[in-house]
């Protein structure tokens, strides 16, 4: 069993790991996240949408999007003042990392990056992991990012490369490989995974997986998202995605990056404490937590510390992979 940490993995190896016999599937996964991760130990993120709606891009999933009829409403910038409030009300609800989202198609150097880079700098005061997910970003603004207390960059992949243009055609795949190279150019970590249920094929997933495995650094988190169908997208006919489809990515995620944060995202909501168990028995160790993400319905505080009590689960610290960096020095 290859447990090394590896970014050569071959399609045909991803392959034969994700399709394994899901029991023993989740057995190995088990087994490199034991040895790779601290047991019972999990990321507890919030996101928050600074910016809402509004979005020029036709992403099929999202209900941002200004092109369809959600009844989401579009709102500008939030104030400093409010967001700080929301940060804290984060951190007293026990996470430890508060990522920041505006529905942007790409950061523009104006006077609301400005604001969003006070945010920033306000949010890392309260000792939490920041985290942004803008849009496209050029090296520059990530590196002002970075200046500014910038801990991660969230920038999905979402799917395949041969799958994207079936989602979204106002952006390509490079467009956002590009936005990654820039992320990491600038030093942030790399937050990026993808949205299952969008019609892809498993074929889809194995090749999102492996662009996401052989890159020359596996991204620090890695969340796999389970497609919420809002009605007024075009995706509000899909199905629901299955537990064993989330815990078939999860455990293969890990496998494959054994390393990485792996974040049981969207779609959480719908699920029982029974199904997230599995997901975390797979290798999943972070998660969302307060009442939304984004604009779609996510499991609030209290309901994720009773989870956290009968599962005998534990939130990790802040900045813990900068510790471990430092004690080894």
């Amino acid at each position: 069993m290859a447990n090394d940490i590896r970014n050569d993995w071959t399609l045909e190896e991803i392959q034969e790991i994700y399709s394994a016999p899901v029991l023993e599937l989740m057995y190995r996964a088990a087994t490199v996240h034991r040895k790779y991760q601290a047991t019972g130990e999990v990321q507890v993120c919030t996101l928050l949408s600074v910016k809402t709606g509004g979005c020029s891009e036709d992403c099929a999933y999202c209900p941002q999007a200004a092109r369809y009829s959600t009844g989401v409403e579009a709102h500008k910038l939030m104030t400093y003042e409010d967001v700080i409030g929301k940060a804290l009300d984060a951190k007293n609800g026990g996470s430890t990392r508060f990522c920041m989202g505006a529905a942007w198609r790409n950061v523009r150097d104006n006077s609301d990056f400005d604001k969003v880079i006070d945010m920033v700098k306000g949010v890392n005061t309260l000792g939490l992991e920041v985290c942004c997910t803008l849009g496209m970003l050029t090296e520059d603004q990530a590196k002002r990012l970075k200046e500014a207390g910038l801990y991660a960059y969230n920038h999905n992949l979402d799917t395949s490369d041969e799958y994207y243009g079936d989602v979204i055609t106002t952006r390509t795949y490079n467009d956002r490989l590009e936005t990654l190279d820039n992320v990491e150019k600038a030093g942030l970590s790399v937050c990026c995974g993808g949205i299952i249920g969008l019609g892809e094929t498993d074929d889809d997933r194995i090749k999102l997986l492996h662009t996401l495995a052989t890159r020359a650094q596996h991204p620090e988190s890695v969340p796999v998202n389970a497609l919420v169908a809002v009605k007024g997208t075009p995706l509000e006919g899909q199905e629901r995605v299955k537990t064993w489809e989330m815990v078939r990515m999860i455990a293969t995620a890990r496998i494959l990056m054994p390393k990485a944060m792996v974040r049981l995202s969207a779609g959480r909501n719908e699920m029982s404490y029974e199904q997230q168990a599995l997901c975390f028995m797979a290798g999943a160790n972070s998660i969302f937590t307060g009442e939304k993400l984004l604009t779609t319905p996510n499991p609030d505080f209290d309901a994720d510390r009773e989870m956290f009590q009968l599962l005998g689960l534990k939130p990790r610290e802040s900045f813990k992979a900068l510790q471990k960096e430092v004690a080894a020095i």
